[in-house]
Order: C-alpha cells, then sequence, then structure tokens
C-alpha cells in the first residue's frame, strides 16, 4: 500500500489534486494502453485504473520488491 501511494506522490507531482492531468502519468497511461494521452479524461482515467487495478496493484508489488532487494545490495 505505501509504494502505491509513494507512486502516485511522485507520479503526480504538481497535479496532486487532479492526477488525470500529470503529463507523466498520461505518458505511462499512454504507453500501457495505447490510448491516446490528449485524449484522457477525469473519468477515463479512473476507469482505466478500477479496470486494471489487479495489474497495477501487481506492478506496484513488484517495483516495492525490487526497491527492497536494492537496498539490500548497498
Amino acid at each position: 500500500m505505501f509504494a502505491a501511494l509513494r507512486f502516485l506522490w511522485n507520479a503526480t507531482r504538481g497535479h496532486r489534486l487532479a492526477p488525470w492531468r500529470s503529463e507523466y502519468l498520461r505518458w505511462r497511461l499512454e504507453t500501457y494502453s495505447g490510448k491516446r494521452a490528449e485524449t484522457l479524461t477525469a473519468k477515463s482515467v479512473l476507469g482505466f485504473m478500477w479496470d486494471e487495478r489487479g495489474e497495477l496493484l501487481r506492478f506496484l508489488a513488484w517495483t516495492g520488491q525490487l526497491e527492497r532487494e536494492a537496498r539490500k545490495r548497498i
């Protein structure tokens, strides 16, 4: 859960109250889903996140695991 919140915090820098306006988040959604970033709205971003929530949670768990492994090696 902490990894998800930290990712959202970093990915929405400058747009924390309206994350669908974040250029980085729009770019990530475009590369992942193939939807054009210019056409993304709040409804489409939130709908995408709800539809893909399982995959997104697995991704965040994986990134958390990578971070833990990286800290062990230091």
